[in-house]
């Protein structure tokens, strides 16, 4: 069992940055690959990016590709999502997951895990 916990969320005008962290429980933390996704209101839930067990690997959406980044440390079973120049329509429930296979997976029912979100509003 893992168990996932995110915070960070917040409101932030267009422009501005925010920094997810997701903390984990259990002792196997670097075997899991880690993901992040997003759900909007009335849309379905979206893969962001996602980091392989090790921390080697990444993939990233394009829309966010040069403005997100996403990192481990392995030793804190932590998961981080650093959001750069964040635009209204990253306005979302973020939600970080954890999946066995120990890649960066960008398919949801891949993932075992879930947190249970944290809100992130960009204002324009």
């Amino acid at each position: 069992q893992v168990q996932l916990v995110e915070s960070g969320g917040g409101l932030v005008q267009a422009g501005g940055s925010l920094r997810l962290s997701c903390a984990a429980s259990g002792r196997t933390f670097s075997r899991y690959g880690m993901g992040w996704f997003r759900q909007a209101p009335g849309k379905e839930r979206e893969f962001v990016t996602a980091i392989t067990g090790s921390g080697s690997g990444t993939d990233y959406r394009d829309s966010v590709k040069g403005r997100f980044t996403v990192s481990r440390d392995n030793p804190k079973n932590t998961v981080y999502l650093q959001m750069n120049s964040l635009k209204p329509e990253d306005t979302a429930v973020y939600y970080c997951a954890a999946t066995y296979t120990g890649w960066a997976v960008r398919t949801r029912t891949r993932y075992e895990y879930w947190g249970q979100g944290t809100q992130v509003t960009v204002s324009s």
